[in-house]
């Protein structure tokens, strides 16, 4: 019995080793910024206002200090001359679950989701893998930034701002909480040869769930009158709920929720719950969003559009659907930002769901703002990143083109003024079957 148990323990330490192993990124986090740093003759796009032509960024701990076209360098700065070359604020993505999975069929690599369905104590900082591979493939592509978000249940727990380079999540978090997820019912009823529940069923269960969400923010409520009330009295309030302790930032009105509903009647039940539960509401998804853009506007409701690259939700849908969603929501003076596909492992493709908007009517401009300071301004850190501007943190990347361009290549990347390596595993197959095709081809 001690020989079999022995024999299944080596297994099980091999297995988990080679899981380690083969799942924690080779590069090295970069050191704090340790002297001024000057791009000289670039075109920099500060995105906030006109691009300006041989001009020059200084950065130094970590902030930019200067940006213009007539910046002195500072003594004893590193120089960078980037002639020929842009740029740009580092990429924002405001919706990826990256860092909370790693291989989509291996369930022990899956962090997203917690049991159960009323979660908001669920926080995704705590959850991030600072070892993940598909960070370091994103952020050759000029991400510096993203919103990773939980999910599964009903409220699902907090989202997160974290930076792309760090030895820890605490070294990469930007800002934690970052908005409360909650995954909307679907308020349709479905028909059809392929549905297994009644219609009577079905209502049933989206007005059971309904109800959950309402009784959480009632008990969310009542806790923190009584929490306050006790404090005010001066009496320790020792009966802890950590699940209404997390909700708290949210009914005071310091982060937002995040609610995840796509079709007209779920946006349309989502705002009329915020207003009831009075508190500031983002909606992800959205690709109905257009058809209820007053409500939006009226109410002031940022949207996360995404992603781009996908199918028309209806069969009677035109097949550029998904594609102009960004330019209606703009059309309608609604603020939004754009998402990218659901699977983190393509979430390097943002900026080209972007390109696709811009190709179907958004203004260029636009484009590059939904994927850099607009999702900056919805998640309350536009006064750190989104853009290049004096007293911001020097987060951007220097590239050989338009960054929403396939063909362009993202050659430098700094993050709070670090210099950050921009390998990944693409890059080093990309290496290794050069050469052997080189050596394949030698005589």
């Amino acid at each position: 019995m001690k020989n079999v148990i022995g024999h299944w323990s080596l297994v099980i330490c091999l297995v988990v080793g080679f899981f380690s192993s083969s799942t924690a990124s080779n590069q090295i986090p970069a050191k704090p910024q340790e002297r001024t740093i000057a791009i000289i003759n670039a075109t920099i796009h500060p995105v906030s206002s006109p691009a300006i032509e041989k001009g020059t960024i200084v950065f130094d701990k970590g902030k930019i200090t200067a940006v213009g076209s007539s910046v002195p360098v500072p003594q004893g700065a590193e120089v960078i001359d980037a002639a020929g070359k842009h740029v740009y604020p580092g990429l924002m993505s405001p919706d990826t679950y990256i860092g909370l999975t790693e291989i989509g069929a291996v369930r022990a690599s899956r962090d997203r989701a917690e049991t159960g369905r009323i979660n908001p104590n669920v926080r995704a900082e705590v959850a991030f893998n600072p070892e993940s591979e598909l960070i370091p493939v994103a952020r050759a592509n000029g991400i510096t930034t993203i919103v990773t978000a939980p999910g599964g249940g009903l409220l699902s727990g907090t989202s997160a701002v974290m930076m792309m380079d760090g030895w820890t999540w605490e070294d990469m978090r930007l800002k934690a909480p970052a908005a409360l997820v909650v995954q909307w019912p679907n308020m349709n009823i479905q028909r059809g040869w392929w549905v297994t529940k009644s219609e009577e069923e079905q209502k049933k269960e989206r007005d059971a769930q309904l109800k959950e969400i309402a009784d959480a923010f009632r008990d969310a409520r009542a806790y923190m009158k009584a929490k306050k009330a006790e404090e005010q009295k001066g009496i320790p309030y020792h009966n802890i709920d950590k699940r209404w302790e997390a909700m708290i930032p949210v009914l005071e009105g310091k982060i937002p929720v995040v609610v995840d509903a796509t079709e007209m009647q779920q946006i349309q039940a989502a705002v009329a719950w915020s207003q009831q539960e009075n508190v500031k509401l983002i909606i992800k998804g959205g690709h109905d969003a257009w058809r209820v853009a007053d409500l939006l506007k009226k109410n002031n409701i940022p949207v996360l559009a995404g992603g781009i690259h996908r199918l028309p939700g209806r069969r009677f849908e035109r097949y550029d659907e998904p594609f102009v969603l960004p330019k209606k929501l703009y059309d309608a003076g609604i603020q939004f930002a754009i998402v990218s596909e659901e699977e983190a492992a393509h979430e390097r493709n943002l900026p080209y769901n972007a390109a696709q908007a811009a190709a179907y009517g958004l203004p260029k401009d636009e484009a590059l703002k939904a994927i850099t300071l607009h999702p900056a301004q919805i998640f309350g850190v536009a006064d750190k990143i989104g853009s290049l501007e004096v007293g911001k943190d020097a987060t951007l990347i220097v590239t050989t083109g338009d960054p929403l361009e396939i063909i362009c290549n993202v050659e430098m990347e700094f993050i709070q003024g670090r210099r950050i390596d921009l390998s990944s595993k693409h890059t080093m197959l990309y290496e290794k079957y050069k050469e052997k095709y080189r050596r394949m081809s030698k005589p």
